[in-house]
């Protein structure tokens, strides 16, 4: 497996201070809505920072997938609509940043599905999209979800499933969260008027995505 030095250097620093762990928002090319839900991040973080004692910092960056920078985060997050375009530059950034150790979460907010696919393979040509089995540790690396992914929003009342993409070494880089809409459940209570026990079960299970991303 490739390891980027810089990656490798910048995970060191965040153990040795914990406040140095942060996430980033995907900002991503071809039209589509990438800055879509605002608070879902923010509120995420403090949940998780709460639930977990973990140390994310609560500030949220923003990153191109062909920025050097991407690299000092060990969790990015995509979202929105629409169109997702990767350049050539952008692909092989992300491929290697993702293979060096980093993490991607795709969360459809409604649409996103065949836009992210074909982005993806992109990326990983060879690589394809899998569903999670129900009995993936991403389910349980701090709440337990035994039924898998759980539904947040609905649209066109399909099941909430999850989809990945592993290295070499069976480590889950890649996981696409659809019909699920975790990203809405994130939000402020006020954005979308979700019952607290549904906006619960989102923040639980962005928790355990973010401390499998983390831990791995």
């Amino acid at each position: 497996m490739r390891i980027s030095f810089w990656f490798l250097f910048t995970f060191i620093v965040g153990f040795l201070n914990l406040n140095a762990q942060e996430i980033a928002l995907l900002k991503y090319d071809g039209g589509g809505d990438w800055y879509s839900n605002p608070t879902s991040l923010p509120n995420l973080v403090e949940f998780t920072n709460e639930t977990t004692k973990s140390k994310i910092n609560s500030v949220i960056k923003e990153v191109k997938p062909e920025d050097p920078e991407l690299f000092n985060y060990p969790f990015v997050h995509l979202t929105g609509h629409g169109n997702i375009y990767f350049s050539d530059e952008a692909a092989k950034n992300l491929e290697n940043y993702l293979l060096s150790g980093g993490f991607l979460h795709a969360d459809d907010n409604y649409g996103l599905k065949p836009y992210f696919e074909k982005a993806i393979t992109k990326v990983f040509p060879n690589r394809k999209l899998k569903k999670l089995s129900n009995t993936h540790p991403i389910f349980s690396s701090e709440f337990r979800f035994e039924s898998g992914l759980p539904k947040i929003h609905e649209h066109d009342g399909k099941p909430a499933e999850a989809f990945g993409i592993e290295d070499d070494e069976g480590r889950l880089m890649v996981l696409f969260t659809y019909e699920s809409d975790l990203g809405n459940g994130w939000e402020d209570s006020s954005v979308h008027g979700d019952p607290e026990n549904i906006r619960l079960e989102a923040l639980r299970m962005g928790a355990n995505i973010l401390k499998y991303a983390f831990n791995q």
